[in-house]
């Protein structure tokens, strides 16, 4: 088996219908397998995709909420590809992306992982689609706000370039490597994972790289990350990855860390906290703005489309004159590449796709049908 995808669901069946639609785009004419793996959703997501998709992947129910890590580590070990590729549900991935990874691969064996050019949800690019490993140096400049180490923003857009910590979103790893280097760490639950296998792998002798296939990543449809519980799932992965690696030295470097990771997520909180106390008392009462709808779809199906937004209520117009918008596009006539080929020209609309046959609107806030 050339290639594995690896895909964890938690209450997003919609944004993995859409991710696998795409997966399965890019892995025409591939020796491939793809697993579903579902953190006990409670959306209905297993008899959704069961129904749909029984013959196309493996679908694997946990009872509980495992976390990302111990749910993706479930699937590798019954996969049998010779990369396995990590892939963010609330994704879609370009049709020749998986293709280009795996010739990259396959054409530089010390490659132990691999990550993909990311846009945003409006088709900006994504900057942590090239990371360089929080070295306690790397972290305090990235706290102090001096962030383009961290994101390595000498290196190309268009070219592949060696980095350092590839992006769970989509992360493609060698399986020799991660035999040598082991699997995600259980200890995270979510977040952090992929920059501690990452440099695991850069310890096992291997090299992590940037490649210019193309995806969009709606970036944390399955989190709430306005929540307390975010705040605490992020900061206390990073606790758990400076204790890991650098506990070893002096206390004279962790203890300053250790305090401005406290620090930053007592802030965060406090932050949190001040914005849902000014909304509760009246004093951030803004002004709704109507999301207007812009569809560049074919006219064929145009009709469907404006029978939905009739339907729903949504605001359309031939042209947006102002922000917000979503510039929707029918992806059953036109490709993932048109879309984001699209989508990093206007760098301004937020990115809907349309699916005429099930009359189903995605987009990066609403599911629409």
């Amino acid at each position: 088996m050339k290639l594995t995808v690896v895909i964890v669901n938690y209450n997003v069946c919609y944004y993995v219908e859409q991710c696998l639609e795409s997966v399965f785009r890019a892995t025409k004419g591939m020796e491939s397998e793809i697993f579903v793996v579902d953190n006990a959703s409670s959306d209905g997501s297993v008899d959704y995709l069961r129904q749909k998709f029984a013959k196309q992947i493996t679908l694997i129910e946990c009872q509980h909420n495992l976390g990302f890590a111990r749910a993706n580590n479930i699937a590798i070990r019954q996969s049998t590809g010779e990369y396995v590729l990590l892939l963010n549900p609330d994704t879609f991935v370009s049709e020749d992306a998986l293709q280009q990874a795996v010739k990259f691969m396959d054409a530089h064996p010390k490659a132990g992982g691999v990550g993909a050019m990311m846009h945003n949800s409006n088709g900006t690019l994504a900057r942590e689609s090239r990371r360089a490993i929080p070295t306690p140096w790397v972290s305090l400049l990235k706290m102090l706000g001096f962030s383009k180490r961290y994101y390595m923003s000498h290196l190309s857009w268009d070219q592949p370039a060696c980095i350092e910590a590839v992006s769970g979103a989509f992360f493609m790893v060698r399986r020799e490597a991660m035999d040598a280097v082991g699997m995600l760490d259980k200890d995270y639950f979510m977040y952090g994972e992929d920059i501690d296998l990452s440099y695991r792998i850069l310890k096992g002798g291997y090299e992590n790289w940037y490649v210019p296939a193309r995806i969009v990543h709606y970036k944390g449809e399955s989190t709430i990350r306005s929540s307390y519980r975010y705040v605490h799932v992020f900061y206390d992965a990073m606790l758990i990855f400076f204790r890991k690696h650098y506990n070893h030295l002096s206390f004279l470097v962790t203890v300053p860390i250790k305090m401005a990771i406290y620090f930053r997520a007592f802030i965060a909180l406090i932050f949190m906290l001040t914005d849902k106390m000014r909304t509760s008392l009246g004093f951030d009462r803004k002004r709704h703005v109507d999301m207007v709808y812009v569809y560049r779809g074919p006219k064929a199906t145009k009709k469907k489309f404006i029978k939905l937004a009739n339907r729903k209520g949504l605001t359309m117009a031939s042209e947006a004159q102002s922000l917000p918008y979503c510039e929707v596009y029918d992806v059953e006539s036109a490709s993932f590449n048109h879309v984001i080929t699209e989508a990093e020209k206007s760098q301004k609309a937020l990115i809907g796709t349309f699916y005429p046959s099930k009359n189903l609107l995605i987009t990066p806030n609403d599911i629409i049908k």
